[in-house]
């Protein structure tokens, strides 16, 4: 049985439907109104394995930010929603990700807890229409809506883009590994009985 959760947002910045199936193939339909968010997403899914369709109506005409932070925040509320109890999930998710000159760690709890730790060096301002600095404002929401523990690490890299993709990538890989089932956990893996 597929772990699905549909989420929505609406406010005087942005309108936000997302789906996902943590469960899936990778399979997505991204329209987030920014070219290079979309790629980021697109590759998020596919790496992640995991089926996701994000529709954004944001106040792009003002910048970027709304758009991707109030992303972040939905989506990651998407994953609360569709773990569920998280019962016998691995919970802990980690991976080193390399990207041509980049490498990038990412390395997350799903904890019930947010802490979120970002450390990189971003040296483009923009990516084509979405300012670099709205990166860190997704990851954090992303933790914040999931109620996770999320640390990044941009180990190399010279190539903004480069970085920042190995980023999104290394998040889906170390979220798949910590949503995965298995079967020695019974009920929570927690000395608390509960996340």
């Amino acid at each position: 049985m597929s772990r699905f959760a549909r989420c929505e947002r609406d406010t005087r910045e942005t309108e936000i439907v997302v789906e996902l199936n943590i469960d899936g193939a990778g399979e997505y339909e991204i329209d987030t109104g920014i070219g290079f968010f979309d790629h980021m997403l697109e590759g998020f899914a596919r790496h992640g394995l995991f089926d996701l369709a994000v529709s954004v109506h944001g106040d792009t005409r003002v910048d970027a930010h709304h758009t991707v932070e109030d992303t972040g925040i939905v989506l990651g509320r998407a994953f609360q929603k569709a773990l569920g109890e998280k019962e016998g999930i691995a919970r802990f998710g980690y991976f080193i990700l390399p990207m041509d000159d980049a490498l990038v760690l990412s390395s997350l709890d799903f904890s019930g807890r947010t802490y979120f730790a970002f450390d990189a060096d971003l040296k483009a301002e923009k990516l084509g229409a979405m300012e670099t600095e709205t990166v860190r404002e997704f990851f954090m929401g992303l933790a914040s809506g999931a109620e996770m523990n999320l640390h990044i690490r941009q180990l190399a890299g010279e190539n903004t883009h480069h970085v920042v993709e190995a980023m999104f990538k290394a998040v889906a890989k170390s979220m798949d590994m910590a949503s995965r089932f298995d079967s020695r956990i019974d009920g929570v893996l927690s000395t608390k009985g509960v996340l």
